[in-house]
């Protein structure tokens, strides 16, 4: 679902995923290993695929190749020196306790960094993709990564769960068709007090982004939020060189 940057595992790795999840699901543990199951161990990790538990075929994903070809481009080296990443996570002021939600995480680029800015707290990680989800959870058990949830979304449904503290959106809602219903959604979903953050390419000709045709403009941006029942917190213009940075807030 979006444009996002992690080093890619080996995919003969990935694809024991989904595999292990059937076998997983198809043994009883003894009971003497009940309790020990109930330990996370990194080296162990659980695997309880979120593809699995909505019925999702692995046999209809795209092949590997395609996949990885992806999601090098959203990682992608370079990407950071405009992006910047970590200057973004810093600039959302988590306390480090906080239940983010990465819409439209792809391949994990900022999930990850949140993971890291909140060791008291959790990162869901959403998006469209069933593959992207695939990479972000294989991520996840395989180096034990405690505190992130890889979660498989419908485009018209973003399930903003109810104890949200902030949404992060970065390059998805220009992808979205119906953009008004779907901040909607999200807005509709979103506790009081919670914020949604947005960053979208910005208008002119620029070397990165989108083509100028489906860019959205900073007053589509605050207009599409207050229709949704948000409010414009704050913004960091300066932050990012071809990107807005707008923070909105769900009134109590």
């Amino acid at each position: 679902m979006v444009v996002r940057n992690v080093c890619l595992v080996p995919l003969v790795t990935v694809i024991a995923c989904l595999p292990a999840c059937r076998a997983d699901e198809q043994r009883d543990p003894p009971a003497s290993k009940v309790a020990a199951l109930a330990v996370h161990d990194p080296a162990r990790p659980p695997i309880d695929c979120p593809l699995r538990k909505q019925g999702i075929d692995p046999n209809h994903l795209r092949p590997f190749e395609d996949v990885e070809k992806y999601i090098a481009f959203l990682e992608r080296p370079d990407r950071a020196i405009w992006q910047k990443p970590d200057a973004v996570v810093a600039a959302l002021g988590l306390t480090g306790v906080e239940t983010v939600v990465d819409l439209g995480a792809g391949s994990g680029y900022f999930t990850f960094r949140l993971a890291n800015a909140l060791p008291h707290g959790q990162v869901i990680a959403a998006d469209t993709e069933p593959e992207m989800i695939r990479h972000i959870h294989h991520k996840v058990t395989s180096e034990g990564i405690r505190n992130v949830e890889a979660v498989l979304i419908q485009p018209d449904d973003p399930g903003i769960p109810d104890d949200a503290d902030l949404v992060f959106v970065c390059d998805v809602l220009h992808h979205v068709p119906d953009r008004a219903a779907w901040l909607g959604k999200v807005a509709a979903e979103m506790r009081p007090g919670a914020r949604l953050v947005l960053v979208e390419f910005k208008e002119g000709n620029l070397p990165e982004g989108p083509p100028e045709s489906v860019k959205i403009t900073r007053a589509q941006m605050v207009e599409l939020a207050a229709k949704a029942g948000l409010v414009l917190d704050s913004e960091r213009a300066e932050l990012l060189p071809y990107q807005s940075f707008l923070v909105f807030r769900k009134a109590p």
